[in-house]
C-alpha cells in the first residue's frame, strides 16, 4: 500500500512539474495581455471609487424587484457575498485543475487571458454607464443618514489612488448600472459552459447565477435594472468577443502539448488508428502519388500520367 501511494505521488509530482514548466513557457509569451487585464481590475476599482465622490444619497427609487423580494436585512446581507465567493473560488480552482488532473482540455494561462478579455470589455461598458447617471444607492450604507453615503473631498491624490482598499471596494456607492458581481458570475458560468465537461456542474452554475441575482436584489445591493442589464450585456459581450478571439487549442488531442506524456487512453487510440491505416494499405506518412519514382511522373492534359525517365520495371 505504501509503495502504491509513493508511486502515485511520484507520478502526480512529475505531472505537476511538467505542467508548471509548460504554463511558464506560455506565460513568458502571453504575459503582456494578462498583466494588462489585471491592471485594468485596479482601474475599474479606481473608477468605482471615483464615482463614490459624486454619489448623492436620496430616496430609494421605485423598483419591482424590491416589491417582490422581501428585504434580507443588514444582518443577512452577507448571504449574497457568500454565494458569490463560493462561485469565484470554485471557478478559480477549476481553471487550475490541469496542473493536477490527467485530463487536460485547456491551458490555464490561455483561458485566463480569455476571461480577462471578457471582464475588461464588460467593465468598460459598466464604467461608462455608472458615470453617465448617478442613482441614489439602495444599499444600507448608501442611504440618507449614513456616514458612508458621501465621501469628503480627498486631501491628496494618494488617497484616491489607494481607494481605501478593501473597505473602499466593499462600501462603495454610485457604481450601480450594471452589477459587477453579475459580470464576474456570468463570465465564469459562460466559460465553464464552453470548456467544462460535467453537465450537472453546468446546470448548477446557471442555477447559482440565478440565485445570486435574486440575493443581490433582496440584499438591496443593486436595483433590479442593474442585474437585468448585466444578464443581457455580459452574454452579448461574451458572444461577440468569443467569435473574434482565436479559439483555444484542444489539449485532449495531445497535439498541442508535446511536453506532456500521453495518457494510456490516448496511446491506445493512436495505436488503433495507425493499425487501421496499415490494414487498409495506408501508412501514417502518406506520400503523394505524383512523387518521383525512378524518374519524373508528369500529368498530361487529360489527367493521365506518363513517366519521363527509366521505366519503373527497369527495362
Amino acid at each position: 500500500m505504501t509503495f502504491y501511494l509513493a508511486r502515485e505521488a511520484s507520478k502526480l509530482l512529475r505531472r505537476v512539474s511538467l505542467e508548471v514548466s509548460l504554463e511558464l513557457q506560455l506565460l513568458a509569451e502571453k504575459w503582456k495581455l494578462l498583466l494588462a487585464g489585471l491592471v485594468f481590475q485596479y482601474i475599474h476599482g479606481l473608477a468605482a471609487r471615483g464615482v463614490h465622490y459624486l454619489h448623492r444619497p436620496g430616496p430609494i427609487l421605485h423598483d419591482v424587484g424590491f416589491l417582490i423580494l422581501p428585504e434580507l436585512g443588514q444582518e443577512r446581507a452577507f448571504i449574497s457575498e457568500s454565494v458569490f465567493t463560493f462561485m469565484f473560488i470554485s471557478f478559480a480552482l477549476w481553471t487550475f485543475h490541469p496542473f493536477v488532473f490527467q485530463i487536460k482540455k485547456f491551458h490555464t494561462v490561455l483561458i485566463w487571458r480569455r476571461i480577462l478579455a471578457f471582464l475588461v470589455a464588460s467593465q468598460c461598458l459598466r464604467i461608462i454607464t455608472f458615470y453617465s447617471t448617478q442613482l441614489p444607492g439602495p444599499n444600507y450604507h448608501c442611504r440618507e443618514g449614513s456616514k458612508l453615503a458621501t465621501l469628503p473631498r480627498p486631501d491628496n491624490l494618494l488617497e484616491v489612488l489607494l481607494i481605501n482598499f478593501p473597505s473602499g471596494i466593499v462600501y462603495g456607492c454610485g457604481d450601480l448600472i450594471f452589477s459587477s458581481h453579475m459580470i464576474f458570475a456570468l463570465v465564469f458560468v459562460l466559460t465553464y459552459q464552453k470548456y467544462g465537461t460535467l453537465r450537472y456542474i453546468k446546470q448548477l452554475s446557471w442555477l447559482l447565477a440565478i440565485i445570486l441575482s435574486f440575493l443581490i436584489i433582496a440584499s438591496r445591493k443593486h436595483y433590479t435594472v442593474d442585474v437585468v442589464v448585466a444578464w443581457y450585456t455580459v452574454n452579448l459581450v461574451v458572444f461577440f468577443l468569443d467569435k473574434k478571439l482565436p479559439e483555444l487549442p484542444d489539449r485532449t488531442s495531445g497535439a498541442t502539448s508535446p511536453m506532456l506524456p500521453l495518457s494510456t487512453k490516448d496511446k491506445n487510440s493512436r495505436s488503433k488508428e495507425e493499425h487501421h491505416k496499415l490494414l487498409n494499405g495506408n501508412s501514417g506518412d502518406i506520400v503523394d502519388w505524383r512523387t518521383q519514382v525512378n524518374g519524373k511522373l508528369l500529368e498530361d492534359g487529360n489527367g493521365g500520367v506518363h513517366a519521363n525517365g527509366p521505366m519503373m520495371n527497369g527495362t
